[in-house]
């Protein structure tokens, strides 16, 4: 029989395929990638492919035509089932697999859905992404095979697993907010095993998000959370996104810590045991992530924006740790690199579990800085990589202090401004920094004037943030 298919060019992303199920996202693209896919990874010499999904509503229906196009190139599929995301990832390593994908719409809304691939226990993305797509237009595939599906629950094995490496010394009260999301189950198994005592909001698996949005970088998601941690006076909030690789942290006096604020708590443990480590964060991370990193003795290392691009630059720096303004945080530390919220959460749990001062001390601890959240700018799909560039330019001419390890980042005597093109929305996105609501004023004008130079008509009265 032969096989040729076109995706919808919106669904073809740079970490993911995703899409509007019904519209740009159907059952014939799950087979279709489940074909092609299958097909790289008989070509590479394997043939086990591990197979989770998320608790969507669409997601069953697309798993199932996913393992159908697997098994039609010889793939001997491994369906681990509904769980979060690190849990398939987590499988692939244990299975052992050749590859991995796991079907979930991340933190998009209920009537999206998508696949995030491994290859060999590598993320698969970016030109891999774009070269999937055409082969299936293509037709370039195995020969049709018959290969074999197999359920396997893998469910207390993780559990066991993420159990193994907590380490802390004092019992905890915890209240966790899983919004629905595909770690349902798995948190529940958890949080009767850990130590202390434990809160569990909205713990039900439920594809259409009753109690809201699953995405804890906004703070409006976390204001459940909140209010259960100041009625139950714990220690600690932590809340993930649907697929559970992203994660968000409350403190005790109900506070929001951001990604870059956390990860300090996370560095300091780790360096502890390899001192002078590199440690990763991507561009939109606070200075003050960076400067405490090396202040612990840690190499802090700046790098571009995306899980799968961080985790490539984990395998080649060596790094035990790295993180993103997002919440995917990784620990290559013994774990296995990959973004898991739920064992991030282990680990920054059993941080919190072994030092004196509360959370809430802690985050007043740091340096007071006061910061923009991330703004969005749209901009034509077309034009927005040759804004960054025209702005890179015009700031090389006045001999401005400039990265441009992902977009342009600024150094000024104020603090920082960020500019970036988003790799999977026609937008751009920016942040600023400074000690100062004047210096953000000042830095938040000079990002204007660029976007106006590049022909933008910027409007940003975003509140600034302490931080």
């Amino acid at each position: 029989m032969s096989f040729s298919h076109h995706f919808p060019k919106s669904s073809l992303r740079e970490y993911d395929i995703r899409g509007i199920v019904g519209e740009t996202l159907t059952e014939a693209d799950a087979f279709a990638i489940g074909r092609v896919f299958g097909s790289i990874v008989i070509e590479a010499g394997g043939q086990r492919v591990a197979v989770g999904r998320d608790g969507r509503l669409s997601s069953p229906m697309l798993s199932k035509a996913l393992i159908e196009g697997l098994m039609a190139s010889g793939a001997q599929v491994v369906d681990v089932g509904q769980g979060p995301t690190p849990m398939l990832y987590f499988a692939s390593f244990n299975e052992p697999a050749d590859g991995a994908v796991m079907v979930t719409g991340s933190h998009n809304p209920p009537n999206y859905n998508g696949f995030k691939m491994m290859l060999k226990n590598k993320p698969f993305f970016g030109a891999q992404i774009q070269t999937l797509g055409a082969r299936a237009a293509a037709g370039e595939v195995v020969p049709e095979a018959r290969g074999s599906v197999v359920t396997k629950d893998i469910e207390e094995i993780y559990v066991e697993r993420l159990l193994k490496d907590w380490d802390g010394e004092r019992t905890l009260k915890v209240v966790w907010d899983n919004g629905n999301g595909a770690a349902g189950d798995v948190l529940t198994r958890l949080v009767a095993k850990l130590p202390g005592k434990h809160i569990v909001l909205n713990a039900k698996v439920d594809g259409t998000f009753p109690a809201h949005h699953p995405d804890p970088t906004v703070p409006k998601n976390l204001e459940q959370l909140i209010d259960a941690v100041k009625k139950e006076g714990a220690d600690v909030g932590v809340a993930f996104d649907g697929d559970a690789d992203r994660i968000g942290l409350v403190d005790n006096e109900g506070h929001i810590l951001f990604g870059d604020q956390f990860l300090i708590l996370m560095a300091r443990d780790v360096l502890k045991s390899h001192p002078g480590a590199t440690i990763i964060a991507d561009v939109k991370a606070s200075q003050i992530l960076f400067d405490e990193i090396a202040k612990a003795g840690g190499e802090p290392l700046m790098w571009k924006t995306g899980h799968s691009l961080i985790k490539s630059k984990m395998a080649e720096a060596g790094s035990p740790l790295a993180g993103e303004m997002s919440g995917h945080i990784f620990y290559n530390d013994k774990w296995y690199g990959f973004d898991d919220a739920l064992y991030a959460a282990v680990r920054v749990l059993g941080v919190i579990a072994r030092m004196a001062p509360s959370v809430g001390a802690f985050r007043a601890s740091l340096p007071a800085v006061v910061n923009t959240p991330e703004l969005r700018f749209e901009c034509a799909e077309e034009r927005k990589f040759e804004v960054v560039a025209e702005v890179a330019e015009r700031l090389r001419q006045t001999g401005a202090k400039v990265s441009d390890t992902d977009g342009v980042r600024v150094n000024t005597d104020d603090g920082w401004w960020l500019l970036r093109a988003s790799n999977t929305q026609a937008v751009l996105v920016a942040r600023a920094e400074s000690t100062s609501e004047s210096g953000l004023s000042r830095l938040k004008s000079a990002l204007a004037a660029q976007l106006s130079a590049s022909g933008l008509a910027p409007d940003f009265e975003a509140p600034s943030a302490g931080h």
